[in-house]
């Protein structure tokens, strides 16, 4: 059974392993405010307590067409300091359990930026992102800058952010910048069956995973060896690998992988996936 709240301009439906937070403010095409910044904080908080996997999206066919331009027309040099969507978004990174961002239409400015926290990206053929701010005279300073090189490699960075280049949806998936399209009706259903698969897997495994992927380069190997360390002396470690044999012993001969990820026991050996899928239109 799932709770939600409806209430500001950021809609939230909480479920056992889950929570879908939906960007909401009619007429200003999602734009991320103030309040929209408080109620994240507010849903960090919750998910750092209780780590559940988090989806991000936007209703009315965006999912944020930037910053709130009449707050940052009266923001001055200690607010732009203050890093108010900056800290935000790192949070968002940091949860301690995957983000998948479910984009449609657009994600400009500080949309595109909420985008690039998440883990995972998907989109539909309708998204448009990029950094529009030195349209207004600023620049993307939230996290675009060393997340999106990160994400497409700093040479496609550098044209998107030095030229305010929009990526249509096709180009977003051939950069990388989301793994799959979909059609708008089916986004929130793709989502869901990411998180899916997530909740297959062992929590605290996917949560090491995680922290280790956003961890700087010389904290490896040493990072992967101590959280490896703790798993294997873990009952969830035991159980399922427990479990892995016994079904061996009782099918030794298991049949052939289809190549689907979670049709795919521990041990078999699995059909590469394309690097990049497209869903039919």
């Amino acid at each position: 059974m799932s709770q939600r709240e409806e209430a500001g301009p950021l809609h939230v439906e909480r479920l056992a392993d889950r929570v879908v937070a939906t960007l909401d403010r009619p007429g200003a095409r999602n734009a991320v405010d103030t309040a929209t910044i408080d109620a994240l904080h507010a849903l960090c908080a919750e998910l750092e307590a209780e780590p559940r996997t988090l989806i991000l999206t936007g209703a009315n066919g965006d999912l944020a067409a930037g910053a709130d331009i009449a707050e940052l027309l009266d923001r001055d040099a200690d607010d732009a300091r203050a890093g108010i969507n900056t800290h935000c978004f790192d949070r968002i990174a940091a949860l301690p359990m995957p983000v998948i961002a479910a984009i449609d239409g657009y994600a400009l400015g500080g949309g595109a930026e909420l985008a690039y926290a998440a883990d995972l990206r998907i989109g539909t053929p309708r998204l448009r992102i990029g950094s529009l701010e030195p349209t207004l005279g600023i620049m993307p300073a939230a996290g675009a800058t060393w997340r999106l090189p990160a994400i497409v490699g700093a040479t496609r960075a550098s044209e998107m952010l030095l030229t305010a280049r929009v990526l249509t949806g096709d180009e977003a998936l051939a950069w990388g910048v989301v793994t799959a399209l979909h059609d708008p009706e089916n986004l929130l259903t793709a989502a869901h069956d990411l998180a899916d698969r997530i909740a297959r897997l062992a929590p605290l495994a996917v949560r090491h995973t995680k922290t280790a992927l956003r961890a700087r380069p010389d904290q490896h190997p040493r990072i992967e060896l101590e959280f490896q360390a703790g798993l294997f002396e873990s009952e969830e470690k035991r159980r399922r690998m427990s479990a892995f044999l016994e079904r061996r012993r009782r099918d030794p001969a298991p049949p052939a992988p289809t190549g689907s990820a979670s049709e795919v026991e521990p041990g078999q050996a699995a059909t590469p996936l394309p690097a990049v899928t497209k869903e039919k239109r």
